[in-house]
């Protein structure tokens, strides 16, 4: 048996639903600035790749949020990874901030300058990638952003090999309701060459 959610149904909540069963979800922990200077850090969990080559991320913005307004009106934005030693900060980065407050300041989120876009990372985060709007697309209430990918940094202690290694980075996730997902066990599992 299987219950069977209408999302025509208005006493269906979908967003929920989805957020349950689209999981784990990356995070990405957006640094912006408005065009007043100030800044902003919010965590999106509607995050992911959405070209290879040239390199595009994606994110959706639920509702016209700043991080969604100071990219469409500054062109520029920064993906930081959280890691799970910055998951209490990247949840209480997500509370209802007034626009003209800065997150990371209020928190005490350290930031520095980035490599080649002109909004700062995340200096604790492993990994980050600085991107530069390619385009936004609105969809019902919500607005999916894609960036181009201008350059992708990772600390030197997450790296093995020169590659990023997950042990590292310890990536965290977000799951359903107010859960997150852990650093995930890692198993290796060969691509088939051939059919």
């Amino acid at each position: 048996m299987r219950t069977v959610f209408d999302v025509s149904d208005p006493d269906t909540n979908a967003y929920a639903l989805l957020n349950s069963v689209v999981v784990p979800r990356p995070i990405a922990w957006i640094t912006s600035l408005g065009p007043d200077g100030v800044g902003n850090l919010a965590p999106h969990s509607f995050f992911n790749v959405a070209c290879a080559r040239p390199p595009i991320v994606s994110f959706a913005s639920v509702g016209r949020k700043d991080t969604l307004r100071n990219v469409l009106a500054t062109g520029h934005f920064v993906v930081n990874l959280v890691s799970a030693d910055l998951a209490e900060l990247a949840n209480a980065s997500s509370a209802p901030f007034d626009p003209d407050v800065d997150e990371a300041e209020t928190l005490g989120v350290a930031l520095e300058p980035s490599a080649i876009v002109p909004v700062p990372r995340v200096a604790d985060s492993p990994a980050s990638i600085e991107c530069r709007l390619h385009s936004s697309i609105k969809l019902g209430n919500s607005h999916l952003v894609l960036g181009d990918v201008l350059a992708i940094t990772v600390a030197d202690e997450a790296l093995v090999d020169g590659h990023p290694s997950m042990e590292q980075l310890r990536p965290m996730s977000r799951l359903g309701l107010d859960e997150w997902g852990l650093p995930p066990e890692v198993v290796h599992l060969t691509r088939p060459e051939s059919v």
